[in-house]
């Protein structure tokens, strides 16, 4: 049985970006650095700063300040209940088959995406939408989606999540700006229009996604480009920051073994003992997790030696692990050593045809998109194309995350003695929790060097 600890400093997860194409008939203009007309622009919720020094002046009334911040943000936490589903098939599909690569997704990164893809659609197309997200209804997808931003929203200087969104509109076509109105109050989605295809706003787009990441995916924004064609790309990102509840010692940390399918190499161990560690474990697989300062968890998913980790995708107590389920896993507090390696892990996925595969096909038609309310007139348009980069740093300071989107009861195990060295030195799974339990990454660690 294995364990390993992690430490987090930041996370981030730059996502989504949809380009609309279709026939084109547009509106420019600026917002500080950014080179195209501001349509709507989201507010966002003013948080109090968490009071880090107990003998400030004014540090108890600075502290009910935050904590009335942080109330009033746990009570929209649960709004997530019942996104299991889509989460799971959405960790089998976009995590499997990585062919021994390194693989970061961010699921609620996609989730946001998609309810504002949902928003812009109707008929089927919307229809298709909602079955993958489990909604009843947009009226149903529109408050959970507010709920589960605002759950996962933390500017207050301790922790740093916040899920961004834009619209990116061509200029000479007509938006319905009801439509982009209820974008920017439910989904605080700020909108932009300019000349699609021009050197200033595929700059415009570049920097607004670099800014809202931390240039952390620079290499792979820097790829973007819109053609004249372009009807509309929604971009969404989430940047998440957060420190290890109980950090790694840099002294504890040394060079060891990790074993790659293609054999095995030297990489840097972080060392840690958690002394009323939980450690959980079926027939397949162990695991363990380690907290986020005021925040969420970070978890480590061990295939046993025998199994790989498609396998492990298919494996239910696996996939409900990756949720936060752990009612049918076994489990036990105990003391776990672990060892986990440092590691920078990223990949840029291409998600068209694993949204085909889960049921969204209409939208990627031009004779059967329903593009309807975004539009003032009718005319063809359908989505084109939709990719997802990632990428997931650790060290001993933390954690940190971007990601972008241009979109497991376990049988009959004998239980661990009462002292369990948890080791990831082969391949694993990692999830990363915001502070409701919510996924903002998964991924897949094939190589940490």
């Amino acid at each position: 049985m294995k364990t390993c600890k992690l430490k987090s400093t930041a996370l981030i997860a730059l996502m989504l970006v949809v380009a609309l194409i279709g026939t084109v008939t547009t509106t420019p203009n600026a917002q500080t650095t950014i080179n195209a007309n501001a349509l709507a622009v989201a507010e966002y919720p003013e948080m109090a700063k968490y009071p880090e020094h107990e003998m400030q002046i004014g540090f108890d009334n600075r502290y009910d300040e935050w904590w009335a911040d942080q109330k009033k943000q746990r009570s929209f936490y649960g709004a997530g209940e019942g996104l299991d589903g889509f989460f799971t098939k959405t960790f089998a599909e976009f995590l499997s088959d990585s062919e021994n690569k390194n693989a970061v997704y961010s699921p609620l990164n996609v989730y946001m995406a998609l309810a504002m893809l949902a928003e812009t659609t109707e008929g089927e197309s919307r229809a298709q939408i909602l079955d993958l997200l489990d909604a009843d209804n947009i009226e149903a997808l529109r408050k959970q989606a507010n709920f589960i931003w605002n759950a996962n929203y933390s500017d207050d200087g301790a922790v740093t999540s916040i899920l961004a969104s834009s619209l990116w509109l061509n200029k000479d076509i007509t938006f319905k700006q009801s439509t982009l109105k209820l974008l920017a109050d439910k989904y605080y989605a700020s909108s932009y229009s300019g000349e699609m295809g021009s050197a200033e706003l595929n700059s415009s787009i570049k920097d607004w996604m670099n800014e809202q990441t931390g240039g952390l995916l620079k290499d792979y924004i820097s790829g973007i480009e819109l053609s004249p064609e372009t009807i509309m790309a929604l971009v969404t990102t989430i940047y998440f920051q957060a420190k290890w509840e109980n950090e790694f010692s840099e002294r504890k940390t040394v060079d060891d073994i990790f074993h790659t399918a293609n054999g095995d190499i030297t990489c840097k161990f972080m060392n840690t003992t958690e002394t009323y560690g939980n450690y959980y474990w079926s027939d397949t697989f162990s695991a363990t997790r380690l907290s986020l300062q005021n925040s969420g968890n970070m978890w480590f998913i061990l295939p046993d030696a025998n199994i790989s980790i498609d396998e492990l995708l298919k494996n239910e107590a696996a996939l409900s692990l990756m949720c936060q389920d752990t009612s049918n896993i076994n489990r036990k507090s105990l003391k776990v050593n672990i060892s986990l390696p440092k590691f920078d892990v990223s990949s840029k996925m291409d998600l068209t045809k694993g949204l085909n595969k889960l049921g969204i096909t209409n939208c990627f038609s031009a004779s059967s998109a329903d593009f309807s309310p975004l539009l003032e007139t009718e005319q063809p348009i359908w989505l084109d194309k939709v990719e997802h980069g990632a990428r997931v740093v650790i060290d001993e300071e933390g954690v940190t995350a971007a990601a972008y989107t241009e979109m497991v009861m376990c049988g009959a195990a004998m239980p661990p003695e009462e002292e369990v060295d948890f080791v990831l030195d082969r391949p694993f799974i990692f999830v990363i929790t915001g502070s409701d339990g919510l996924p903002l990454f998964a991924g897949v660690v094939n190589n940490p060097a």
